[in-house]
């Protein structure tokens, strides 16, 4: 899973990348900070590893992983070579969803690349930046694909639904608006228009407002917003979270999280709703050798989740013996579930289900 990290300047992102990775990505006080993309690989946090690895005593346990890619601050204008331009928007043409980090707290010390906090200016100035990468790409393609679409017929088709996304582009709407249905969005896929792509909005409040975040006046308006798109929001403090990331004793961080009055690192939260966001589960594979956490879409069968550990295994698929992880922690043991008859024998089109653990049977 492949994740952008935009915003305007200074209003966390970086911080918040550095909270994420425990890189070491300059952060600054000034618009531009960040020129080059900033990549980082991040391990998903699932305890049910953790247990799986001490009941199997596993010898090396393998999380899920997301991949975050933290790009230059947006401003105003970029389209039209404001700031930096938004060429740098192609660092990010390739991830599964974007996340939007918003300044939700007050600092006369950090300035506002506009004056002033307004995470709703803030949302609109990004998308409209994201609007116009995409009508500028469409129109680079267009004229290219109506050339091919004199002698092939499947590129006349294809013209006419990058016709119908240029029309919306250009009224100010996203890609995604197009009301294309699923032949036509499969045309189209591999140009990774920026806005049809699923958006995760991040408010970023002071340490102070994490424990009453829903009294946030600019919290609020980020829901409400979100709520029409039918988005996740997340609400973080970047700055508590980059401390939360150095300390390495897990009784110093539940303390650290009792002082701010909250329960959990809001970076979890922001990877349950990447999941959630993008439609994603995990089933897991334990055993002596290895414990190992593997990020499917929700709906895949037990073939596909085959597939995803190894082609040979969907090839020679023969059935896959599941229990959920629930029902195991409860037995203790898989080769106890296998002595009380609790392990399933499921065939290919079983629907895989989050926390299933699994073991394939095949032969190639």
């Amino acid at each position: 899973m492949k994740l952008g990290i935009v915003g305007l300047p200074n209003v966390g992102k970086s911080t918040l990348f550095n909270a994420i990775t425990k890189a070491s990505a300059e952060v600054a006080n000034y618009p531009f900070c960040t020129i080059e993309p900033n990549i980082g690989l991040v391990n998903v946090p699932d305890e049910r590893l953790n247990i799986l690895t001490k009941m199997h005593e596993s010898k090396k346990t393998v999380p899920a992983t997301i991949e975050f890619f933290d790009i230059a601050g947006l401003v105003k204008g970029a389209g039209k070579g404001e700031g930096l331009g938004n060429k740098f928007l192609s660092n990010i043409k390739e991830t599964d969803a974007i996340v939007e980090v918003l300044r939700c707290f007050e600092d006369e010390n950090i300035t506002h690349v506009d004056g002033s906090v307004d995470p709703i200016r803030d949302i609109e100035t990004i998308n409209y930046e994201l609007i116009y990468s995409d009508l500028e790409l469409v129109d680079k393609i267009l004229p290219k694909r109506e050339k091919v679409a004199r002698a092939d017929k499947n590129a006349r088709v294809e013209v006419e639904v990058l016709k119908k996304i240029k029309n919306v582009l250009e009224n100010e709407k996203n890609a995604s608006s197009a009301n294309l249905n699923e032949e036509e969005k499969k045309l189209i896929k591999a140009y990774q228009f920026l806005t049809t792509k699923p958006i995760i909005y991040v408010c970023n409040v002071s340490e102070d407002e994490l424990s009453d975040a829903n009294n946030n006046e600019n919290v609020n308006k980020v829901k409400e917003y979100a709520k029409k798109e039918k988005s996740h929001v997340t609400v973080v403090s970047a700055k508590a979270e980059l401390e939360i990331s150095q300390l390495e004793n897990e009784t110093e961080k539940k303390e650290f999280f009792e002082m701010l009055g909250i329960k959990n690192s809001g970076l979890d939260d922001l990877i349950k709703d990447s999941y959630k966001t993008l439609n994603l589960i995990s089933f897991l594979t334990t055993g002596k050798d290895e414990t190992r956490a593997w990020t499917i879409n929700k709906g895949s069968t037990a073939l596909e989740a085959a597939g995803k550990i190894h082609t040979d295994i969907q090839r020679g698929f023969i059935k896959a013996e599941i229990i959920n992880f629930d029902k195991l922690e409860e037995v203790g043991s898989l080769q106890k579930a296998k002595e009380l008859g609790l392990l399933r024998q499921e065939g290919k089109e079983y629907i895989m289900q989050d926390g299933d653990v699994t073991n394939f049977k095949f032969n190639v």
